[in-house]
């Protein structure tokens, strides 16, 4: 049996009263790279994203859930994406919204639980993760989780008037 409980953190659904976490997140600019966010989202349209986020992954092809510390604090997100179950394939991301969390063990700790949770429970055969180059704290986090570097994908993401190189990791599950 797969549990979603580490001994920092654990991962669950998204709830209603996340939604002032959710505004604060999705708004925030200093993570809008990553996120590929170009906008602010108003309290309206997360409530009704909030609202569906009880659909089935084999329906909406992605699940977001929230990384809430022992104390039932949420502390960020870890999202599977563009799922394919048909080549047992998807993306993961992740987001720990308070930088003094950060590099801590909790990103480790989420991303094997998730691991897990995509390996034994969803029986994908692979994952992979998209990390902008610069992003050495996120680069060393995955490759140190089995995450190996299969390619870059040059001037990526567009950032004010630069590009961005990204690059592709992937795990594979040999089981």
């Amino acid at each position: 049996m797969v549990k979603l409980i580490g001994e920092q953190i654990y991962l669950r659904a998204l709830e209603q009263e996340d939604l002032d976490f959710l505004y604060e997140l999705e708004n925030n600019t200093d993570v809008w790279e990553v996120s590929g966010t170009i906008a602010p989202y108003s309290k309206s349209v997360l409530q009704l994203y909030l609202d569906n986020a009880h659909r089935d992954i084999y329906d909406v092809k992605q699940l977001r859930l929230v990384i809430s510390d022992l104390q039932d604090k949420a502390i960020g997100l870890i999202d599977i994406f563009d799922f394919e179950p048909n080549h047992k394939r998807a993306g993961i991301g992740i987001i720990i919204l308070d930088t003094e969390r950060r590099n801590k063990g909790i990103g480790a700790e989420s991303i094997t639980l998730l691991n897990n949770y995509v390996f034994d429970v969803l029986g994908l055969r692979q994952i992979y993760a998209n990390i902008l180059e610069e992003n050495l704290a996120s680069m060393h986090l995955f490759k140190k989780l089995g995450f190996v570097e299969v390619g870059i994908k040059k001037d990526w993401v567009r950032v004010k008037n630069s590009f961005k190189n990204e690059v592709l990791l992937q795990k594979i599950n040999k089981k």
